[in-house]
């Protein structure tokens, strides 16, 4: 009779654990937005600054995880721009500005994913698919600023220059040969 009540026991104390390990400390990366939902699209809640203190609620859609500030206030802050106190410096920071705005290029607005709750924090990179391609939402402020950043062809031969770069010839790759057909065997096959 004891081995079930300790058995109850054990797994209320492990989930207890895993509630607590999913609400641990972050600090904002940089200035943010604190958002009501998983999206860029939604109401801003406050602009928390760099180096805001929040905690990490259980749930995350997407890149986009709920947090709790200090003050109390809950919402959604993209995963690019928090992280754990250590985690933080000026090359990571940047780094990470960077891919989140061309994750901003590509948005899809605030579409739950139910594959993504739980507490990974980790953002990757994956393929589209005919839905994701459906469903986008161009960001015209993360295409401007993608623009802002291209470079002309004098723009490009000084940079060379200063960089003390010169041009190469490079002879073109062969051309790959076909695959070959596979060869059925087996029962049923005759040639």
């Amino acid at each position: 009779m004891r081995k079930p009540i300790s058995l109850t026991l054990l797994a209320l104390a492990l989930m207890g654990g895993a509630g607590a390990w999913a609400q641990e400390a972050l600090v904002t990366k940089r200035q943010t937005t604190l958002r009501e939902g998983p999206a860029d699209s939604t109401a801003a809640l406050a602009t928390l600054p760099a180096q805001t203190t929040l905690t990490r609620q259980p749930i995350r859609q997407g890149p986009w995880v709920q947090v709790k500030t200090a003050a109390g206030a809950s919402g959604w802050i993209h995963l690019f721009d928090v992280g754990t106190a250590t985690e933080q410096g000026n090359v990571a920071s940047a780094a990470t500005g960077a891919l989140r705005g061309l994750s901003n290029l590509f948005n899809r607005g605030s579409a739950p994913n139910p594959n993504t709750s739980g507490t990974t924090a980790t953002v990757g990179i994956r393929g589209l698919g005919a839905e994701d391609i459906a469903n986008a939402q161009p960001n015209l402020a993360a295409l401007a600023q993608a623009e802002g950043l291209r470079q002309d062809a004098a723009q490009a031969k000084r940079f060379a220059a200063d960089a003390s770069l010169s041009a190469r010839l490079v002879d073109p790759l062969p051309i790959p040969a076909p695959p070959t057909p596979a060869t059925a065997s087996g029962p049923g096959y005759s040639p």
